[in-house]
């Protein structure tokens, strides 16, 4: 035994194995002397009650030439006020070294929580974990993201509000359940009291001479075969219902009933919907069903694999915008356009929600009274409307 000096220690020699050498003023702070000629400072103790009978337990605290012995000192001498306390320093670090990471968080997350979720929302959520949570959090244990490390992501993604706030509305929930799962402390979600970016209104009609050029464009894509029968089908189909992209790329020839006009969806974002058809949407259904690929896929927007709907819409709508010159219109804003139309030709409210499947399920109620051939009816203006300026035509 000896106080561990610099003099001291620098005058130990190397061993074929392992030697420990004890401070004779700390009891268990001691200097362990590799084969290498490595010089680590350690701290040994023993837990659960201490004596003999206590689990034994090693404490690294650094490595000579790192660290002076006087802070090797000062440190042993804080663990050893924290084992007083009934405390376990080395358990601790051990436990903070194996605490689940986000990353870990989030494979739970995708595993026990996107599975119950549609399919648009899980793949939604998969987008902004992998662009935008994962690179900055991912690696972070779950228990030391605080408050500030969500207002910093939330500043770096200032430039793009919408992101930034769908990205901290994903992590609050990821946060939700690492309380339930007993990761964090309950109440401590760091992402509460973080303020939202206001979000401007992206909505983006098209009116009858924009509407005319998407027309001719739709028709140049076909005739130079640039888009297939399909890709400009889908595009119609989105005006003349007012449906979302994803209802219309999902949407089944067994669904299709062409005596009450209407695509029933088993599903969508609000649940169980119809999607209206006008005489002009019945049209390009017709036109649909008399190509090959109506008897080889039970998918209305047939893609290029077998038996497969079309996947990918926005690709062509950006050669047809562009060919269109309607730059910066979104697919979502052809739904935009069928409702503003019908507000123009002078529909109530209560019908173009419900023709359109309002997104708020208490709005939906509200129009639950309205019958379908209002709807319909609205349908078909809206239709003929949208058929006129594609076409460069009038209607009385």
């Amino acid at each position: 035994m000896a106080k561990l000096t610099k003099t001291y220690i620098d005058g130990l020699k190397a061993e074929d194995k392992p030697v420990y050498y004890w401070d004779d003023y700390i009891k268990g702070f001691g200097l362990k002397v590799l084969p290498t000629g490595n010089k680590k400072y350690v701290f040994k103790y023993r837990i659960s009650g201490g004596g003999r009978r206590g689990q034994q337990r090693w404490y690294a605290i650094g490595t000579h030439g790192t660290i002076t012995p006087d802070k090797a000192r000062q440190i042993a001498q804080q663990v050893a006020g924290a084992i007083a306390e009934g405390r376990d320093p080395q358990g601790q670090k051990l436990a903070f070294r194996n605490a689940a990471t986000i990353h870990d968080l989030w494979k739970r997350f995708e595993k026990e929580h996107l599975g119950r979720r549609k399919p648009s929302t899980s793949r939604h959520y998969k987008q902004i974990w992998a662009k935008h949570i994962k690179p900055r959090l991912g690696t972070k244990k779950v228990v030391d993201v605080n408050r500030d490390d969500i207002h910093r992501l939330h500043h770096q993604m200032s430039s793009h509000p919408y992101q930034a706030n769908r990205a901290v509305a994903v992590l609050s929930k990821m946060f939700n359940l690492a309380e339930v799962w007993g990761m964090r402390p309950d109440g401590s979600n760091p992402c509460r009291h973080v303020e939202k970016y206001p979000e401007r209104s992206r909505e983006r009609y098209l009116n009858e001479e924009e509407l005319g050029r998407l027309g001719e464009a739709l028709q140049l894509g076909l005739a130079a075969q640039t888009e297939t029968p399909h890709m400009v089908a889908a595009i119609e189909l989105l005006l003349f219902t007012g449906a979302r992209v994803g209802e219309i790329l999902g949407a089944r020839w067994e669904w299709v009933d062409y005596q009450k006009r209407v695509i029933a969806l088993p599903d969508s974002k609000t649940g169980a919907k119809n999607i209206y058809l006008s005489d002009d949407a019945i049209a390009v259904l017709k036109r649909l069903e008399k190509l090959p690929q109506r008897k080889k896929n039970d998918f209305v927007i047939a893609g290029g694999i077998k038996k497969k709907p079309l996947s990918d819409l926005r690709h062509p709508w950006l050669r047809i915008r562009e060919r269109a010159g309607l730059e910066g219109v979104r697919l979502h804003d052809l739904r935009h356009t069928a409702a503003s139309i019908g507000v123009t030709v002078g529909m109530n409210l209560p019908v173009i929600g419900r023709l359109l499947g309002h997104t708020q399920a208490q709005t939906t109620q509200r129009y639950a009274h309205v019958a379908n051939d209002p709807a319909l009816a609205a349908a078909d203006q809206i239709g003929a409307h949208i058929r006129a300026a594609m076409s460069k035509q009038t209607v009385s």
